[in-house]
């Protein structure tokens, strides 16, 4: 579990096959903060842009750590198969930790497309274009995670390419993350809320049918 705050920003150092077909995964090496990786130990979870990975490996004196990822979260994630690309990193949360964003599984749900990475005052306009099946999930002041960072949704708009949200980054944001080299065309990882989620199975299981649910 974690919270979308992220402590620290990490480098996709190496990537490296695991197979030589499309059914393997990739094992990458990150470099990490100084210090960062002092309390991390083998298989402790740490969520790369917001997908929950195993360290499986450690090198404490070059702060780099590797995971092992499949060819099937590689196909359901963005960012994470490219040599020199710099990662949003968040611990796993420890019982006794501030719960300081919302809660966190580091499981994508969807890839989004940002549509406008703007400043606007001392602030940045982020708008990212979900996925339609996302879209029900999405509601103005709701929680969202984009690339691994718990934000607050300020604007909701219904399209038919799916539904596009606005997000107010504050400069801390834009400077403590990967955000901050957010383009418009670039491609994100989306978790909806928890809660949301729970929400939505509740009502719609009330609508099924004894067919339908057969």
């Amino acid at each position: 579990m974690f919270t979308g705050i992220i402590t620290g920003v990490g480098r996709i150092a190496a990537l490296h096959d695991l197979g030589s077909s499309l059914d393997h995964g990739k094992r990458l090496t990150l470099e990490a903060p100084p210090g960062y990786l002092d309390d991390v130990g083998l298989g402790d979870s740490i969520a790369l842009n917001g997908a929950c990975m195993t360290v499986t490996s450690l090198d404490l004196p070059q702060q780099r750590f590797t995971i092992d990822i499949s060819a099937e979260s590689l196909h359901r994630t963005t960012g994470l198969a490219q040599a020199g690309g710099r990662v949003n990193l968040e611990k796993a949360l420890r019982a006794h930790d501030r719960l300081g964003g919302h809660i966190v599984s580091g499981h994508v749900d969807g890839i989004g497309a940002v549509t406008r990475f703007a400043q606007v005052g001392e602030s940045w306009e982020l708008r990212v274009n979900a996925p339609p099946e996302l879209g029900k999930y999405l509601a103005y002041k709701g929680s969202i995670t984009v690339n691994g960072v718990s934000l607050t949704v300020n604007q909701i708009v219904d399209t038919a390419q799916g539904c596009e949200f606005s997000i107010n980054l504050i400069p801390h944001t834009v400077e403590n993350t990967a955000l901050g080299e957010l383009a418009a065309g670039s491609t994100v990882n989306l978790e909806i809320d928890t809660v949301a989620r729970y929400v939505e199975r509740m009502l719609s299981a009330g609508q099924l049918t004894p067919k339908d649910s057969a």
